[in-house]
């Protein structure tokens, strides 16, 4: 992850816009890992995040090699059980993603309201006198 950009130009680089976060079944994952802190089974991970086996255990294998989840591996009744939690390091991570994505949000809806005000929409608008 590269520094925050301090150029006036590059405004909107979004540098914090982690790529191993930013696909819709990695974030999907995490999302359910942070909000379950004590983790998840593979099965009820699974389902949480609507992926098939292979696709989860691809996408966990990313986040794994990232260094952001834990996979257990034990047994449960003498059935083989998987168990997914995200490190320390993941969380933080994920909630620096999350800020850079809430700065994205904030100034999409900042200039959404200047182009209606400003902008050929604007000009429709009746004005207050």
């Amino acid at each position: 992850m590269r520094a925050k950009s301090t150029n006036s130009e590059a405004r909107f680089a979004y540098e914090g816009l982690d790529r191993v976060i930013h696909e819709r079944a990695r974030l999907s994952v995490l999302t359910s890992l942070i909000t379950n802190p004590k983790g998840l089974t593979f099965v009820d991970l699974k389902q949480l995040c609507a992926l098939t086996d292979g696709n989860l255990s691809r996408h966990l294998s990313v986040l794994e090699a990232a260094k952001m989840v834990v996979i257990a591996k034990g047994h449960d009744r003498n059935r083989p059980q998987t168990i997914c939690r995200i490190t320390a390091s993941g969380r933080k991570r994920y909630l620096d993603y999350l800020s850079t994505l809430e700065q994205v949000v904030k100034d999409a809806a900042k200039g959404s309201q200047e182009e209606i005000a400003t902008g050929p929409v604007g000009d429709l608008l009746p004005t207050r006198a």
